[in-house]
């Protein structure tokens, strides 16, 4: 059989994390091993019953049986623009200011194909999501490395970036609450963000997926800042808030020229979404929030329980502010990696190794709290069985 040589484009891809972590656990769970799998961001939860009727029934309105807008329909980007009014107290131009996305990794990684060329610069956290590195590469640009430290709050240090990087770069990408060190962000780091934006011109892309998730206080948006809408552009999906991860929609808020770049890519690749997925994501963004609250409540019990239980086996850990995961540091003698592969074969309790997503994640390991609180505790009681701390 033929062979044909891939492009230099998909050559320069990463390595694509998790579906490695997911390979190695599906070969003991198809060996009859009871593994309780905390590794993946994928979350547990049904969507809520409003949402699901709501798609029933716009699927058998005929309109939604044709091309929808290839942007979109007006209806879902007028939800998004009273969304961030009610939730943030900011004003959204439904018009100039709303792009609607499969999801937000599709915008995350389509944003560094629309806004960076061969050989310019990109800042990226370090921790920080993978598929950041997937668009980057498919603009054939260039990367430096913010670190994420606990020291710092796991916020980036910009104090600590070079003159040549600041007037290089083109592309900010930024996430609060923190995938994956479940840190969260202040007022005053925003405007430090759109500050420093504003005088090197840079256009900051915050990746608010866990927007809803915040145990202490409800998180910051980047765009209420003051001038955050000049300077980039927010990512919201419904996948975490609304536990519609399967339904693949999202949206970006924020700066109009952005907005028209992303539609424009969009454009030429898809002919938008179906619109009965639009008309529930609609209605999910306007409706009773009820579910989101109670998802919130849940998340935190489960936050609180599984703590407690690594407290209690001597793993001393401190609790997520905000998203659904726990950032653990591994015991002295281990490398992140050792001590998943460790977890997994000894505890069969899959985590993701730290340095999956970055070189300053070393030294930690992601742990989702998505499953029950009794099998949350469980994981915990199978660690504690290892005598490791």
């Amino acid at each position: 059989m033929r062979t044909f040589e891939q492009s230099a484009m998909l050559k320069r891809l990463p390595e694509q994390f998790f579906a490695k972590l997911v390979k190695k656990a599906q070969e003991l769970i198809d060996q009859g091993c009871d593994i309780i799998n905390l590794g993946q961001g994928n979350p547990d939860l049904p969507t809520p019953d409003l949402i699901v009727t709501s798609l029933q029934e716009a699927a058998t309105d005929p309109i939604n049986h044709k091309y929808s807008p290839f942007q979109g329909f007006a209806y879902l980007k007028e939800a998004v623009a009273t969304f961030y009014k009610r939730e943030y107290d900011v004003t959204i131009d439904p018009e100039h200011e709303v792009a609607i996305l499969f999801g937000a990794k599709t915008g995350l990684v389509e944003l560094s194909q629309c806004l960076l060329n061969p050989g310019d610069l990109a800042l990226l956290p370090d921790p920080g999501y993978p598929d950041y590195m997937s668009g980057i590469a498919m603009a054939d640009a260039e990367t430096t490395f913010m670190p994420l430290i606990k020291d710092n709050g796991f916020l980036p240090n910009y104090s600590e970036l070079s003159i040549d990087a600041l007037e290089q770069a083109k592309l900010m990408f930024l996430n609060y609450p923190n995938n994956p060190t479940a840190a969260t962000a202040t007022k005053d780091f925003f405007d430090d963000t759109v500050e420093l934006a504003e005088k090197n011109n840079i256009c900051v892309v915050h990746d608010f997926a866990y927007g809803a998730l915040g145990y202490d206080k409800k998180p910051q948006s980047f765009l209420q800042s003051a001038g955050a809408k000049d300077v980039g552009v927010e990512i919201y999906t419904l996948s975490k808030t609304y536990n519609m991860a399967g339904w693949r929609v999202a949206f970006a808020v924020g700066n109009p020229s952005v907005v028209r770049s992303i539609n424009l890519i969009q454009d030429h690749l898809y002919v938008s979404l179906f619109g009965a997925v639009q008309q529930a994501a609609a209605d999910a963004l306007t409706g009773d929030q009820t579910p989101v609250r109670e998802l919130l409540d849940t998340y935190e019990r489960r936050r609180n329980r599984f703590i407690a239980a690594l407290h209690q086996i001597g793993w001393k850990v401190d609790a997520p502010k905000g998203t659904f995961f726990a950032w653990l540091p591994v015991p002295t003698g281990y490398s992140s990696t050792e001590f998943a592969n460790l977890l997994l074969e000894k505890a069969h309790v899959v985590v993701a190794p730290g340095n999956g997503f970055g070189e300053k994640g070393e030294g930690y390991v992601r742990v989702g709290l998505l499953d029950s609180e009794d099998r949350l505790e469980e994981a915990a009681e199978r660690i504690g069985e290892l005598k490791l701390f």
